[in-house]
């Protein structure tokens, strides 16, 4: 939830940051555009006073000031483009001919920028706004001022300068806010990590803490504190479920096994009188057979189900086994039984180790090895093949059998479930049940598959690795 939630609030503040620093560089530039713009006009306005007297018009017509006051005007201009290397000039009205200019080839050419200021300077505007200039443009900044006597335009000043500084400054202004912006998105980043770790932490408390109880250990419960009240109170709500949940169960198993364990003491003596009363009959009598076999039966029931019960209720003693070792055990133990039906029982067992409960897994490798001897025919094959796989090491029982039927591979396991197929061979259908209860306890578990060209093929799985040491977080 976290990688999804995340990326939403990085995107949503980068918009943010974005909306916010935009407009901030627009701002930034025109700003250090119209500082270099009141500049250009404040020299322009300087140059127009000095040209003002100088009315010396084309072809010298008129003249009202000394010619020293246009070598003057002229050495201001000549120096100022020296220094600053800002081309300048005082043109009249017809833009062809010079007042003074700097340098002395620069004129006012027919189309361009230039000639734009120069013509709107001639309607006594000064450039008031520019084009703007901008980091990426090779541009120039022309600023036009008109020269004014009595109400007339006699000359018009312009000014046509380079932008490189101007656009390093903008872009120093750009760099400046980009690291604010930046420094500004990884504290906004830090914040959204702090905020969804503190929002979701209770999420992933409560989803560790259900995975715990849906695999068996139904003791873990959520630490009701930190995250928001919404989730403190759902943390409390499940809390309370468990224990429910605990409690119902706990009274099911007490149940089965108060009631297996109370039910065997009347049926031991229901099972002496059938024996005391067969003495009494013929010694070949059939129904007295038959009630002897149905008393085994039922006596066997209640055996698994106190077992199944003990089972689900036990706490598994893992420790490092060598399943290899184990599993040989088992498959010597079952030899003479599998040798007595006629079945070829064999084993490759070599030395593994896994974390498991070596009575627990015996239990159950004895069930499994158990059905399959059971299940096979005569002259029919059993195999146990032990083997490490990454993060498991895994025993497979593989049998000759008639196998289950892909609808029967879906219930096997279950309680008290037979195949109609099987229902004459002994057993109470509760044998799987516990191998499975018996390997949960211990994190491992027990699969079944078609084993071609026929059979059963079972897979009994334990980790390799120790539980954690640690709690659960936020378990209790």
């Amino acid at each position: 939830m976290r990688t999804r939630l995340l990326p939403l609030l990085i995107v949503l503040l980068a918009a943010v940051l974005l909306a916010l620093g935009i407009p901030l560089a627009g701002s930034l530039a025109a700003a250090q555009q119209q500082r270099v713009v009141v500049d250009r006009m404040d020299d322009a306005a300087r140059f127009a006073a000095l040209a003002q007297f100088v009315t010396d018009g084309p072809g010298g017509s008129r003249r009202t000031t000394t010619d020293e006051r246009r070598a003057s005007l002229r050495s201001e201009l000549e120096s100022y483009y020296d220094v600053y290397g800002i081309r300048a000039g005082v043109f009249y009205r017809n833009g062809t001919e010079a007042m003074a200019n700097a340098p002395g080839d620069w004129f006012v050419p027919r189309a361009g920028e230039v000639r734009r200021a120069f013509d709107e300077a001639l309607l006594s505007r000064r450039s008031h706004d520019p084009p703007q200039a901008w980091p990426w443009q090779h541009s120039r900044l022309v600023v036009a001022s008109p020269v004014i006597r009595d109400g007339d335009v006699v000359a018009v000043v312009v000014t046509d300068s380079p932008t490189e500084q101007l656009r390093s400054r903008i872009l120093r202004g750009w760099l400046v806010i980009g690291a604010g912006e930046i420094a500004a998105m990884l504290l906004a980043v830090g914040a959204a990590l702090r905020l969804t770790g503190w929002v979701l932490k209770p999420v992933r408390v409560l989803d560790a803490t259900t995975h715990d109880i849906a695999t068996g250990r139904l003791k873990s419960r959520v630490a009701v504190a930190g995250g928001p009240p919404e989730l403190r109170r759902l943390a409390r709500s499940f809390n309370e479920m468990a224990d429910n949940v605990e409690a119902v169960l706990e009274q099911q198993r007490a149940f089965v096994a108060d009631a297996s364990h109370q039910l065997r003491n009347p049926l031991a003596a229901l099972l002496l009188r059938i024996e005391l009363l067969a003495l009494e009959l013929p010694e070949d009598n059939a129904e007295i057979a038959s009630v002897r076999t149905e008393g085994k039966r039922l006596a066997q029931v209640l055996d698994d189900l106190l077992d199944l019960a003990l089972a689900e209720h036990a706490e598994a003693d893992l420790g490092l086994t060598d399943i290899g070792a184990l599993a040989g055990e088992r498959v010597a133990a079952w030899a003479p039984a599998a040798r007595a039906k006629g079945v070829s029982l064999t084993g490759d067992c070599p030395p593994t180790t896994a974390w498991a409960d070596p009575i627990a897994l015996s239990s159950a490798l004895d069930a499994v090895i158990d059905n399959a001897v059971k299940f096979t025919p005569e002259d029919g094959t059993v195999e146990v093949v032990v083997f490490a796989d990454g993060d498991t090491t895994t025993v497979v029982v593989t049998d000759t059998g008639p196998g289950l039927t892909d609808e029967e591979l879906a219930r096997v396991g279950d309680r008290f479930w037979r195949s109609g197929r099987h229902q004459n061979v002994k057993g109470s259908g509760l044998g799987l049940s516990i191998t499975r209860a018996l390997l949960a306890a211990g994190g491992g578990s027990v699969g079944f598959a078609h084993h071609e060209p026929r059979g059963l093929r079972v897979t009994v799985s334990v980790p390799r690795h120790p539980p954690t040491a640690e709690p659960t977080p936020g378990a209790r």
